[in-house]
Parts: structure tokens; C-alpha cells; sequence
């Protein structure tokens, strides 16, 4: 039992190193390619691009997130009760490791702190 206990703690550790790594990346990634329309604190811009902070739109499984980064999106979107109808280009060009660490910046920061974990692979099958 102590030995299952062990590598279930090294295990937990090492995805919560990984969760850390990647959220720092994700803010560098953000700060290049999200932060002009969702603002550095995540509050987005007041009628036309929605905020990411503490949001309905946030509680979404990471397979949105990695779709909306992927295919963009356009056409109405309520989020807080808000509508917002803004395009968001397609951010396609990003990498695999580039979009999973954005997804997780913005899941764990700003007062969110949201279970899961987007992963390169995850976002390599979303792809096409």
C-alpha cells in the first residue's frame, strides 16, 4: 500500500510540475497572441471581445478552447449573459505545445483554477 501511495505521489507531482511549466509558457504565448483583445488581466474588452476571468464560457471541456483556438470563431457567443458577436481568426498557425499552454495559462489564472490538463497531443488530434 505505501509503494502504491509513493508512485502515486511521484505521479501527481510530476503532472503538477508539467501543469507549471506549462502555464508559464502559456503566458508568454498569451501575452504574444491573446492579450491585444483579451487584455493582460483576462477581462476582455467590454462589448466586444468576452472575458476569460471566472466566466460560464471557462467551465467548456479544453476540446472547445483547442477548437476555438484551431477554427476560430464568429457569430454570436453569450458569456456571462453578455452577448458578444466579434471574429476571432483562426490561430491555426500556432503550435501544438503553444496552444495547449495558452489553454492552461487561461484555466489557471485570473481566479480560475479549472481540473484538466490540454496537452500537445490532445491538441495534434484536433487538428484538420
Amino acid at each position: 500500500m505505501a509503494l502504491l501511495t509513493l508512485g502515486f505521489l511521484a505521479v501527481s507531482f510530476q503532472q503538477d510540475k508539467a501543469l507549471k511549466e506549462s502555464i508559464a509558457r502559456g503566458k508568454e504565448a498569451y501575452a504574444l497572441y491573446c492579450q491585444n483583445c483579451h487584455m493582460e488581466n483576462g477581462k476582455g474588452q467590454e462589448g466586444m471581445f468576452p472575458p476569460l476571468v471566472k466566466t460560464d464560457f471557462m467551465q467548456k471541456p479544453i476540446e472547445a478552447f483547442v477548437s476555438v483556438i484551431l477554427k476560430g470563431q464568429q457569430g454570436t457567443i453569450t458569456v456571462n449573459d453578455v452577448e458578444y458577436n466579434n471574429v476571432m481568426p483562426a490561430q491555426d498557425y500556432l503550435t501544438n505545445e503553444q496552444i495547449a499552454d495558452i489553454i492552461n495559462y487561461t484555466r489557471n489564472s485570473w481566479g480560475n483554477k479549472l481540473k484538466g490538463m490540454a496537452t500537445p497531443d490532445k491538441v495534434n488530434g484536433m487538428r484538420n
